[in-house]
């Protein structure tokens, strides 16, 4: 079994396996207005536990911090006490069964699900990652 990564409005395919979004919110780059593209049969879990906190985004949005800071902060958020186990938990599910991470990014070059993805293989490191 692997966790995968892909952009939300990517095909859904047999291999993702459970697909989990991990946006804080299904909305427009205005944060209010509902994104109609996405729509429920395209995830089976949104698990906001996994966004990035709305001040980063905001500011990465408006641009008051860079990617590379951006990068450092949400790690520093997913490598918290409390968060630990959670994403502990999310690798030891996908070493079970498929899942794919799901976020808005077209390329997961700059996008918070390559980074969880990664973090989780930092933690198990038997896991398979694929990473689109």
């Amino acid at each position: 079994m692997s966790l995968y990564t892909k952009c939300i409005k990517e095909k859904i395919l047999p291999e993702d396996g459970y697909r989990i979004s991990i946006m804080s919110r299904h909305t427009l780059n205005d944060g209010i207005t509902p994104d109609q593209e996405i729509t429920h049969d395209l995830f089976n879990s949104h698990q906001t536990i996994f966004a990035p906190p709305l001040k980063l985004i905001g500011a990465y949005y408006r641009q008051e911090i860079n990617w590379e800071q951006f990068s450092e902060k949400y790690l520093e958020y997913i490598r918290k006490n409390y968060m630990v186990p959670e994403v502990r938990t999310l690798a030891r599910e996908a070493l079970r069964k498929d899942i794919t991470l799901l976020c808005i990014e077209s390329t997961p070059k700059k996008c918070h699900r390559r980074l969880l993805a990664e973090e989780c293989k930092l933690l198990i490191p038997k896991l398979g990652v694929v990473i689109l």
